[in-house]
């Protein structure tokens, strides 16, 4: 059985469906997603009911992104958050047009069942950004960090490779876990179009809401699958690249 990563997928459905068949799926395979399905691309309502239909016959985890946590407001009032329509929200509301009510509620429901992080039985660690307790996650004390967090992916690349893992100095967040598997922050933003690994924290976002591809991971041969670029596969789209990635990543 292969346990498999899958970074941001931001709304591109046919990028997942390229990624899916490049990894010669298999019905004994365990599928992570690490959340932001929605946002970006065109057919973010589809990949919603893509992944629900998979997941009838498919070992998948789906892991909350801050993106799930806008769209998943929106569904539950109906009433939008500006910074959420500024950074591809509306883009989603227009990909719902023609979801029936009974559809819309099906996804509130899915939405609401994703997990704010996952821990395996190899001690490994899954979640869409990070946290910031040095006691681990079950001590976070607030849940928006689980899906906003950016330092844990900022103090494992900057860290000091020279500093042994019994040393006082070496962070207790890294600690706690095998491995730590991330998206939220897109590799393309450090020049990388492939998954990133750094200390025991991999990133496997690689931008495909933006002008990169969606990547996956095999987590025993670290064997990296990824789709075409996005941009290639909606010609017609510009995904969102509307706006400056670093102005993006501010989100």
């Amino acid at each position: 059985m292969r346990t498999i990563a899958i970074g941001d997928i931001h709304g591109g459905l046919e990028g997942l469906k390229q990624l899916l068949a490049r990894i010669d799926l298999q019905e004994d395979d365990r599928l992570i997603f690490l959340g932001d399905y929605v946002d970006g691309w065109s057919e973010s309502a589809q990949v919603i009911q893509f992944l629900m239909e998979l997941s009838e016959n498919q070992d998948c985890i789906f892991i909350k992104g801050n993106h799930d946590v806008w769209c998943e407001n929106w569904l539950r009032r109906l009433e939008a958050e500006t910074v959420w329509l500024n950074h591809g929200g509306e883009g989603t509301i227009k990909s719902y047009s023609n979801f029936k009510e009974e559809n819309k509620k099906a996804h509130l429901k899915f939405f609401k069942q994703m997990k704010l992080y996952h821990l395996d039985e190899k001690n490994r660690l899954f979640l869409h950004a990070g946290f910031t307790s040095m006691h681990g996650v079950e001590k976070e004390t607030f849940e928006s960090t689980f899906y906003f967090d950016r330092t844990l992916w900022e103090m494992a690349l900057t860290m000091d490779k020279r500093i042994d893992k019994n040393s006082e100095l070496y962070p207790k967040r890294l600690t706690h876990y095998e491995e730590i598997y991330i998206g939220h922050t897109p590799t393309l933003n450090f020049n990388s179009t492939e998954p990133m690994h750094a200390i025991n924290v991999w990133n496997v976002d690689t931008g495909a809401a933006f002008f990169g591809k969606l990547s996956a991971i095999d987590l025993e041969s670290k064997q990296v699958f990824q789709s075409e670029t996005l941009m290639e596969l909606y010609p017609y789209e510009r995904g969102r690249n509307e706006r400056s990635l670093d102005e993006i990543l501010r989100k």
